[in-house]
């Protein structure tokens, strides 16, 4: 019994070894290693022990382009397995401003839409306006409410991401929307002091649009 329990032990430590290494592989970009250790069995779906994060997250937010470009393309993975904090891996590619990324998930069918935060508020408050605009072309919520009331349009706004704005406004963005703080898309400009984005949102006309 003793000898089983030892090796048992043995088998488990290993396998966090390799754990380990394989998220290290996967932050410093090299593909030939990860594709080596899913081979071996590691699963493409394991979480990091220390942020809980899945490597196709991580190899987005530490830009390590061959290791996702790797994962993307392996059936195995699990495109909305979410971080502890929310996010998917598309919100991360939205963020980082990561088109290639962010289009590659869409084409594997990833999700544009979810409860509270979205992929289309990452895209705006990150400035990405290619990516939001791809995202309103799938069919994302252009309304759609985060914590605290918060549409992609007032992030935008509130972040000073004025292409975004624009991509947004031209899709049909309700701009008389309210957060909980009682607060229009435009206000929120106007309390960060970003006069030219106020003066976008005062003077857009809706095209009558579509304004899920």
């Amino acid at each position: 019994m003793l000898f089983l329990m030892l090796c048992f032990g043995a088998i488990r430590s290993a396998s966090a070894d390799d754990l380990t290494e394989f998220f290290r592989v996967v932050q410093v970009d090299n593909a030939n290693a990860v594709s080596a250790m899913l081979a071996k069995g590691v699963s493409a779906n394991a979480r990091d022990p220390r942020s809980g994060e899945t490597a196709l997250i991580i190899a987005l937010r530490e830009d390590s382009h061959g290791v996702f470009n790797t994962l993307v393309a392996d059936p195995r993975v699990e495109l909305e397995l979410a971080a502890p904090n929310g996010n998917t891996a598309l919100m991360m590619a939205a963020f980082k401003g990561n088109k290639p990324a962010a289009v590659a998930l869409l084409e594997r069918g990833a999700s544009v839409n979810r409860s509270g935060w979205s992929p289309l508020h990452y895209a705006a408050a990150g400035g990405s306006a290619d990516i939001a605009r791809i995202l309103v072309e799938r069919g994302a919520a252009l309304n759609a409410r985060a914590p605290g009331g918060l549409t992609p349009l007032m992030m935008a706004a509130r972040e000073g991401q004025e292409p975004a704005v624009a991509v947004l406004l031209d899709a049909g963005a309700d701009t008389g929307l309210k957060g909980a703080d009682g607060l229009t898309a435009a206000q929120l400009a106007e309390r960060m002091d970003r006069p030219r984005i106020v003066k976008l949102i005062k003077a857009h006309r809706p095209q009558g649009r579509r304004t899920r």
